[in-house]
């Protein structure tokens, strides 16, 4: 199996459980390849200089899958790496929290020999595509795991965003911005300003305002097949438009249209996993702090 190991630049405390990986991937025999610049900071961070099969450095890499090694952060970079290749991810957490990168260092062994074993799950995740002719996001790479977001900049003033569901007006909202998140990224950015927590099955996917001006706006399921079209304005003559953190500043006045994305992102679960035991760890789902 080939193995593409793809990390950030912050492991600070983690060297040993990097290392750990390698051999652990050598006794099953995997062709491992790295990121480039991420075997770049091992071998200056921690001169370490693992024996590999090659680097990851361009749009095509022969690998059967992906291990991203920090946190959520980290997970979306690869998956942004991975795009439309078809590349199952893993997601291993040396970072904080880890919904995505959920796998600690301490079950990596127990998960490799699963993995090589085959017992293991994929989760299928949709993406948001951005459309428009003035955008260009990492070689046009116009894609959100998580959440397209439309914020505010360089002012305290509101933004109005102006949306539209399938052509048809939705309403205008006037807010410090306006999130789109899937069920992926229902637990991010979203749950952070009080969206909905949508299970990874749904179809299904949400607006959510940023600090809206109106007590009565609330957030909004939508069915995962429409098209929404935004055209937004803004005071201070640009706003920020912002792609799992990837971000551009747009002209007042710029419209453009999201979607569903015409493929998926794969990502790889221990046979025993599932969302509510990760709702229950991550988030103490349930948990009575009197007790």
């Amino acid at each position: 199996m080939k193995i593409g190991i793809f990390g950030s630049d912050y492991q600070a405390g983690k060297q040993n459980s990097i290392k750990q990986l390698f051999d652990y991937l050598i006794e099953w025999k995997a062709g491992i390849w790295v990121e480039k610049q991420f075997y770049n900071y091992l071998s200056k961070t921690f001169a370490f200089t693992p024996e590999i099969a090659g680097l990851v450095d361009g749009d095509s890499f022969p690998l059967d899958m992906a291990f991203s090694l920090g946190g959520d952060g980290t997970f979306l970079r690869t998956a942004a790496w991975v795009g439309r290749q078809n590349i199952p991810i893993l997601g291993i957490n040396t970072g904080r929290l880890g919904f995505l990168a959920d796998i600690g260092t301490s079950d990596i062994r127990e998960t490799l020999a699963e993995i090589f074993q085959g017992a293991y799950q994929l989760e299928e995740k949709s993406l948001l595509q951005l459309e428009s002719s003035s955008l260009n996001f990492y070689g046009q790479y116009n894609y959100a795991l998580n959440e397209l977001a439309i914020l505010k900049r360089d002012t305290s003033s509101m933004i109005a965003i102006s949306t539209y569901l399938n052509d048809e007006f939705l309403t205008e909202y006037l807010a410090d911005g306006l999130l789109l998140a899937t069920p992926t990224g229902s637990t991010a950015y979203n749950l952070s300003v009080n969206g909905p927590i949508i299970l990874p099955q749904s179809d299904a996917f949400v607006l959510s305002p940023v600090a809206p001006h109106s007590l009565n706006v609330r957030p909004l399921v939508i069915p995962e097949d429409y098209k929404i079209r935004f055209k937004v304005e803004s005071r201070s003559t640009n706003f920020l438009i912002s792609l799992d953190g990837r971000s551009e500043v747009l002209s007042s006045g710029s419209e453009f249209q999201v979607r569903k994305a015409d493929f998926t992102i794969k990502v790889v679960k221990r046979m025993h996993q599932n969302f509510y035991d990760t709702l229950r760890k991550k988030l103490l789902w349930g948990t009575d702090v009197r007790q």
